[in-house]
């Protein structure tokens, strides 16, 4: 009974994994989210925020400690200017910024491009708008992009740095690429950055928007979840030109219109953390990624460069691969190939989730070395 648009997005192999996993009693490294609670100070501020009464409707655009937050978090880390007003528009998680984005500003018909594997939610908003969604391969191993082509009805670049699943930090150089690209064909760049503090070995997260010329054609999401190990809060956030924010509040408004007040209230004072607090908590989360890549010895790693992913090439068909992992070595991971619309091409890859306490990491890493010796 199904729209016929919708078709295809059933039951996911996230839910068999992850059914799996409880009847085998294997680690779960298939879904990205953290084992253990975020800062004490964030939790508190939560729980403060309820006892205070910050427990009804949150207005619209936000609740404005947390729209002011945000505004300072871009100034503070990218030197970003925002109007908290209207340049900022928070919302249930960067999932709802993305589909009330592409629900605003794509038309029926129009070509949605994003790079490939891709964040499953891009192509079901985008099919739920009635547009089409065209993917530009990044090619592994390293997961690189060629040449960028435009589609004569293309409207839209979808744009996920740090990418999830592959873990690629864009560099200044690809960023450049992209936005010559967007500009020449007159497109609107939505920007996917819920990763932007998890990056590794140095290397910088540098928004699309503070290229020359990007600024007023792309629209920035985020979130708390990835960054503050809150991912159930479902606090995201939208923010760029005015015109572009004030397009996914139109949507917003008749999908969820508003809500986690007190987690609102709470991502004010994350936000606000001290600087260390972010580039602590990155170098923890590199430190399990070394242990989980490190256990791999016949496989080839695709070392990531930020976010909680680490890719592993097992030279065999991953899903068949991932359906027996748990029963051999009790571990759970997902096939890479179900982000991508040419499963063929990332056949042999398994995604695996490196944001668990350390002894998990650990325990798993000594399953995986077993499994390969």
């Amino acid at each position: 009974m199904i729209a016929s648009r919708l078709a295809g997005f059933g039951t996911t192999i996230f839910t068999e994994m992850s059914a799996l996993a409880e009847k085998t009693g294997a680690i779960n490294l298939g879904q990205g989210f953290p084992d253990e609670d975020g800062p004490a100070a964030v939790i508190e501020a939560a729980q403060a925020a309820m006892r205070d009464g910050r427990n009804q409707y949150a207005p619209l655009p936000g609740v404005p400690t947390l729209r002011h937050a945000i505004a300072e978090h871009q100034q503070r880390f990218y030197g970003i200017e925002l109007d908290p007003a209207s340049q900022v528009q928070v919302t249930m998680g960067a999932t709802e910024a993305i589909a009330a984005a592409i629900l605003a500003l794509a038309e029926p018909g129009d070509d949605v491009l994003a790079f490939d594997p891709s964040y499953d939610s891009y192509s079901a908003a985008t099919k739920m708008t009635g547009a089409n969604f065209v993917p530009i391969p990044l090619n592994p191993p390293d997961f690189t992009f060629d040449e960028l082509k435009a589609t004569p009805k293309a409207r839209i670049l979808l744009v996920n740095s740090p990418h999830n699943p592959t873990g690629r930090v864009f560099t200044r150089e690809e960023l450049q690429r992209i936005a010559d690209f967007v500009i020449a064909n007159d497109l609107i760049a939505i920007t996917d950055e819920v990763y932007e503090h998890l990056v590794f070995d140095g290397l910088e997260h540098i928004p699309l928007s503070t290229l020359p010329g990007m600024a007023e054609r792309t629209l920035t999401i985020s979130s708390l979840g990835k960054t503050f190990s809150v991912t159930g809060w479902k606090v995201g956030w939208a923010t760029g030109p005015a015109p572009l924010v004030a397009a996914v509040r139109t949507a917003k408004q008749f999908l969820t219109f508003a809500g986690a007040t007190p987690f609102q209230h709470a991502g004010a004072a994350a936000l606000r953390l001290p600087t260390h607090f972010y580039t602590d908590f990155a170098a923890e989360l590199q430190a399990k990624r070394d242990h989980l890549c490190d256990a791999f010895s016949q496989f080839t790693v695709a070392r990531p460069q930020g976010t909680y992913f680490a890719n592993v090439d097992v030279g065999t068909d991953a899903t068949e691969f991932a359906r027996e992992l748990p029963h051999k070595a009790g571990v759970v991971a997902i096939p890479t190939a179900v982000f991508s619309t040419d499963k063929e091409r990332l056949k042999p890859y398994l995604r695996f989730a490196f944001c668990k306490r350390l002894p998990v990491i650990d325990e798993a890493a000594r399953r995986l070395h077993s499994l390969e010796s």
